[in-house]
């Protein structure tokens, strides 16, 4: 798979993550994309944390509006009947316990649920943003990443190396590879992505992984 098709993957089985009613944070990067992949019938509120809910898929090329975009600058749409306020109201809203799930991408996780996805060595960053309220105030925290880093270096490992955003808050790994339950056993491997074994995943992964008895194929 090139890299369209290995996000587009692990975006669309996030989206299968989604129950009707749901209020959905979206982080920057890949977990936007998750908003094109909504289940049919499947009715959720996206909320941006810049400042409103309603947020429709992408716009079609041509369509984009300067003044409309997500927390990453990226242009969205918003659907009939969402809202706009301040950050002020938003960061309530993440705080305040309503969002039931979050989908975020990681540079790191760990066998514990630790999450480190801000710092990137070498790099100058301005913050890990609203990560760290989104984790510990979501119900739900649904990581979305590629399973491995360049040079196929374990992004999935016993320990997070990086400064963590989040001590243990991680539910749920969802790379191109694998579908992964964070339990307090530790890594439970529930699905694999086809063609891939338990043993391919385990190769790729630092974390000793759980087999789950009814391990099954990825379904995207």
């Amino acid at each position: 798979m090139d890299k369209k098709q290995i996000r587009e993957r692990i975006a669309k089985r996030v989206a299968k993550e989604l129950k009707d009613g749901d209020i959905v944070n979206l982080g920057i990067g890949m977990p936007t994309m998750v908003a094109n992949f909504i289940p049919e019938g499947v009715e959720v509120i996206l909320q941006s944390e810049n400042g409103f809910v309603g947020l429709g898929p992408a716009p079609a090329e041509g369509e984009e509006d300067p003044d409309l975009t997500n927390a990453g600058g990226q242009p969205v749409t918003i659907l009939p009947g969402g809202a706009f306020f301040d950050s002020a109201q938003s960061f309530a809203i993440i705080r305040g316990g309503h969002v039931d799930a979050t989908v975020l991408g990681a540079l790191q996780v760990d066998e514990k649920g630790n999450l480190a996805n801000w710092m990137i060595p070498g790099k100058m960053v301005p913050g890990m943003g609203g990560a760290m309220d989104l984790t510990v105030g979501a119900k739900k925290v649904i990581i979305a990443m590629e399973h491995t880093a360049k040079g196929g270096k374990p992004k999935i490992l016993k320990q997070c190396t990086l400064p963590l955003t989040a001590k243990e808050q991680v539910n749920l790994i969802v790379t191109e590879m694998a579908v992964i339950e964070v339990t307090k056993d530790g890594l439970l491997l529930k699905e694999v992505g086809r063609g891939l074994t338990a043993e391919d995943v385990q190769n790729a992964t630092e974390a000793q992984l759980i087999i789950d008895p009814n391990l099954k194929e990825m379904d995207v």
